[in-house]
């Protein structure tokens, strides 16, 4: 099992919260789903957005000018749609490549943004039909932050709920984490944190038989997964509320953070005391990020 992970709001400037997002997806499902995307991509630009600069993730397809543009005409239909964003995407490349300037019209500039829209609808689609999981902490922008070098509480909320969902498969599934790339400082920072985690606390060295505890990093540009989880990331950010969330949507968003969420993880756990199962989820909102033992302390 493959656990992308990617982040929103973490320059804690512009977006409301802070969101850690995951999003699993079975090995034998991964190729599968990538060439739906790659044929979605096709079948919506006619072309792959990869080839013309334009980047998979939230922050840019999902964008304010994007839902501006999709709205200022009527819908357009798909063929022509198709031509249109080829030969819009094609005048960028031109230009970007240092060619003239090239006249864009209105109804390319609409296409566009419709075509942008059709794509991420189609993206959760294909996450649903290939049975992708969500996983996400959501934290509030005051949250407090530990002072030691501890792994911070979103990425253990995420590490507990992928085990969860690993222990829902055959025993000899494993979990391999994939993070999109930081600095180089950073990685390692992570890393360490991840080892001391998975191998000196007894709840990590219990998960650590499901969970690789030694992450890989790669370029986000280049993999087509953790776009995915960019996008979740960005949706729920902007467009999902839990209870004790009170920054405010973007109305737009709404409906990409509900698809998103209804992708979520949804387990069972049993109860020690009573044996009784209790439902677990893979979303949740943190208030604060440090550890038990550093809150208890204070």
């Amino acid at each position: 099992m493959l656990f992308f992970i990617d982040e929103s709001g973490q320059d804690r400037l512009e977006a409301p919260y802070e969101v850690l997002a995951g999003v699993a997806i079975r090995e034998h499902d991964l190729w599968n789903l990538l060439q739906a995307i790659r044929s979605a991509e096709t079948d919506i630009f006619g072309v792959r957005l990869s080839e013309y600069g334009v980047e998979f993730k939230g922050k840019k397809l999902l964008k304010r000018k994007v839902f501006r543009l999709a709205n200022q005409k009527s819908l357009i239909a798909p063929d022509r749609r198709r031509a249109l964003c080829s030969e819009f995407l094609q005048k960028g490349k031109t230009e970007s490549s240092g060619g003239e300037i090239i006249p864009r019209y209105m109804e390319e500039f609409t296409a566009y943004g419709q075509a942008v829209l059709e794509f991420v609808n189609r993206v959760f689609d294909l996450c649903s039909m290939y049975r992708a999981k969500v996983f996400a902490s959501i934290v509030a922008p005051d949250a407090p932050r530990p002072s030691g070098d501890f792994l911070r509480k979103d990425y253990a909320y995420l590490f507990e709920r992928f085990f969860y969902y690993l222990e829902d498969t055959p025993a000899d599934e494993m979990g391999i984490v994939v993070f999109d790339e930081l600095e180089k400082a950073q990685c390692r920072i992570l890393i360490d944190q991840m080892e001391r985690y998975f191998m000196q606390t007894a709840h990590g060295k219990a998960r650590s038989a499901r969970i690789v505890p030694e992450p890989f990093f790669v370029h986000s540009d280049l993999t087509t997964a953790v776009q995915l989880a960019d996008i979740v990331a960005y949706s729920l950010n902007w467009g999902l509320r839990l209870n004790r969330m009170i920054k405010p949507t973007r109305d737009e968003i709404v409906p990409f953070g509900q698809r998103a969420f209804d992708l979520r993880y949804i387990g069972q756990r049993p109860n020690e005391t009573d044996g009784k199962t209790w439902p677990v989820y893979g979303i949740t909102y943190i208030e604060d990020l440090r550890p038990k033992a550093e809150r208890d302390s204070i």
